[in-house]
């Protein structure tokens, strides 16, 4: 199993998380099955970017972006070098730890 650490955020995650995932599970779905609320207006078909997130630590086990990610990631607010898609990252086998942005593409966030 891989361990990540969610860094607190104010509304999706305020303590912060620990999750052990499986390699080769898509993040998007590792952090809602964890109950974080991560947005993901496409359902995880790399149409949108509203699932951002900085990988800041543990990106050398993970694949590089695709060019389909990084024309979707351009339309991301607060880009950073570490940006991903949720749902494009199949978590590796390094820990990786993970900052969700503070705001979303989207100005009214979906709630299920």
């Amino acid at each position: 199993m891989t361990q990540l650490t969610i860094l607190p955020h104010p509304e999706l995650c305020p303590q912060g998380m620990q999750i052990e995932a499986k390699p080769g599970k898509v993040l998007c779905d590792t952090l809602l099955n964890a109950g974080i609320a991560l947005e993901h207006a496409c359902d995880g078909v790399c149409a949108c970017s509203t699932c951002h997130v900085i990988i800041q630590q543990g990106t050398a086990s993970l694949a590089v972006a695709s060019d389909e990610e990084e024309d979707q990631l351009d339309k991301a607010w607060g880009l950073t070098p570490q940006s991903r898609l949720a749902c494009q990252v199949k978590i590796g086998s390094e820990a990786l730890t993970i900052a969700l942005p503070k705001y979303s593409l989207n100005h009214a966030r979906e709630m299920d």
